[in-house]
C-alpha cells in the first residue's frame, strides 16, 4: 500500500517544473495480451516536451535515463531508459520513442490486473533538458480515478493528456481521421454559442457530418465517436475561450468556470457511447419501443441502458426469458462492470458494451462467472488477450442476435410486432 493517498500525492506533484502525462493503461501497455512492448506507451511528442535532451535528430537513436518511482505501490526508485528510434532520419523507416526498464511483470505498470487503470506520470524537470525524477501513480479503484477526474476531467481509453501547473500548453491526442470534424467558428450553429448543445444535439450533428455509409456498426460507432469528440472540443473552445481570455475578477469566478467545464466534459463522456449506440440501433432498422427500450426501468429503481425487445415484453412474464436481452454501456469496465449485475433480474446474462482497450484474463473470467458478456467493437479486439477474443461479441454480432427477438412468441401468433423487412 502507498504511504500517502492519491489526493495528497497530486498536491505534492503539482509544483513548478512538473509535467503530468496521464492515460489509461491498455493491454498493450501491460502484459495482459503478452505483447513485447515492455511498458506503457508514451508518445514521442510528449517525451520531447518533458525531456528536450532527447530531441536530437542529428544523432542516431539518441537516448537518456532518469529515475522513476511508482509511489502508489511504494516502489523503490529505478533507472529507466528512453530512446528515440529515429532511423527514418538516417536511412531507415522507424520513427518512434520508447521507455524501457520498468522491471518486468513485477512492475505495477506491467501488471495485467492494472489494464484500464488511470495512470499518472509526474515528470520533474532537471538541468539542461533532463528529467530529475519521475513519480508515478497507478489508480487501483474507481474512487482514485474520480479524484483525478475532479481535477482534470474524464480520461477515456485510447486518449491521453499532458498538464502542467506552469501553464505549459495542454497536449491532447486528436482522433486520427482523414476528414477531421473540428468546426470553425463560423460553422458552429449560433444557438450553440449562447446555450451549450446537449449530447444528443452533438451526436445528431456528427451523424450529419459523418453518415459513414458503407461502414458496419462497429466502425461507424468508433469513427463517429472520434468525430463527435472533435465537434465537442470545437464548441467548448468557441464558448469558453472568450471568457477565459477576458480574465476573472475573483478566484471564486475562476474555480466556478473550471468546475463547469469539467462537469460538462464528464457528462459528455458518460453519455457519448450510449447515444451513439442508440443511433446505430435506429439505423439498423430497430424501432424504439418495438425492438428496444432506451433508459426504461426493468424493475422499480433499476434502469439498464437498453432492454430488448422492449420494456413491455420484459414486464410480460409470459414472454420467454431466453428472448430477452439487456445491454449496459460503459466506456470503461475495469471497476464498473459490477454495477450492472442487479439490473434486469429476468435476464441472467448481462451484455456490456465498452471501448476499454483490453482486460486481464483473470478479470474476464470473473465477469464471465458473474454472467457478464463483453460487447467490443471489432477494431478493438486486438487489444484483448488472444485467448479471449473468440469470446468477445462485436456490436454487429450483438445486433444480429437481437433482431429476431421481437418476433411472434411460439404458440401466441400476433403477440409481438415483427421486425421491419
Amino acid at each position: 500500500m502507498a504511504s500517502v493517498d492519491f489526493d495528497a500525492w497530486m498536491d505534492q506533484c503539482s509544483g513548478p517544473g512538473t509535467v503530468w502525462y496521464a492515460k489509461r493503461l491498455s493491454a498493450n501497455d501491460t502484459l495482459a495480451n503478452r505483447t513485447h512492448q515492455a511498458g506503457p506507451y508514451i508518445p514521442r511528442e510528449v517525451l520531447f516536451t518533458v525531456l528536450p535532451i532527447l530531441d536530437r535528430p542529428e544523432r542516431h537513436n539518441p537516448d537518456a535515463r532518469f529515475p522513476l518511482r511508482i509511489d502508489s505501490h511504494d516502489g523503490a526508485p529505478r533507472m529507466v531508459r528512453t530512446i528515440w528510434y529515429n532511423n527514418a532520419l538516417h536511412g531507415g523507416t522507424r520513427n518512434e520513442a520508447r521507455v524501457t526498464g520498468f522491471g518486468g511483470r513485477r512492475s505495477p505498470l506491467l501488471d495485467p490486473e492494472n489494464t484500464g487503470a488511470v495512470t499518472v506520470f509526474a515528470f520533474m524537470a532537471g538541468h539542461r533538458g533532463t528529467v530529475s525524477q519521475c513519480r508515478v501513480w497507478v489508480c487501483d479503484c474507481e474512487a482514485e480515478e474520480s479524484l483525478f477526474e475532479q481535477r482534470l476531467g474524464p480520461l477515456e481509453p485510447g486518449r491521453w493528456l499532458v498538464w502542467s501547473p506552469d501553464a505549459t500548453p495542454l497536449l491532447t491526442p486528436r482522433p486520427a481521421s482523414a476528414t477531421p470534424c473540428r468546426l470553425a467558428l463560423e460553422d458552429i450553429p449560433t444557438a450553440w454559442l449562447s446555450a451549450f448543445p446537449s449530447g444528443a444535439e452533438i451526436v445528431a450533428e456528427t451523424v450529419k457530418m459523418r453518415p459513414e455509409h458503407g461502414y458496419g456498426p462497429d466502425d461507424r460507432l468508433l469513427r463517429r465517436r472520434d468525430c463527435e469528440y472533435e465537434i465537442f472540443l470545437s464548441v467548448e473552445e468557441a464558448v469558453e475561450m472568450p471568457g477565459i481570455r477576458a480574465g476573472f475578477g475573483t478566484i471564486d469566478e475562476f474555480v466556478s468556470r473550471a468546475q463547469s467545464i469539467l462537469q460538462r466534459r464528464k457528462a459528455r463522456a458518460g453519455r457519448s457511447l450510449e447515444l451513439h449506440a442508440r443511433q446505430i440501433f435506429v439505423e439498423e432498422g430497430l424501432i424504439e419501443d418495438e425492438h428496444f427500450a432506451h433508459g426504461a426501468d426493468s424493475e422499480p429503481g433499476r434502469r439498464p441502458d437498453f432492454l430488448f425487445p422492449s420494456q413491455e415484453r420484459y414486464r410480460d412474464h409470459s414472454f420467454p426469458p431466453d428472448r430477452l436481452r439487456m445491454l449496459a454501456v460503459k466506456t470503461t469496465c475495469r471497476d464498473r462492470w459490477r454495477q450492472i449485475l442487479n439490473e434486469a433480474g429476468r435476464i441472467p446474462i448481462k451484455h456490456l458494451l465498452t471501448v476499454q482497450e483490453g482486460v486481464s484474463e483473470a478479470q474476464f473470467r470473473e465477469m464471465k462467472e458473474s454472467g457478464v458478456r463483453l460487447v467490443v467493437p471489432s477494431r478493438l479486439r486486438a487489444h484483448y488477450p488472444a485467448v479471449l477474443r473468440p469470446e468477445l461479441t462485436s456490436l454487429e454480432e450483438f445486433i444480429a442476435d437481437i433482431r429476431p427477438l421481437a418476433g411472434p412468441t411460439p404458440g401466441r401468433e400476433g403477440h409481438a410486432t415483427p421486425p421491419p423487412s
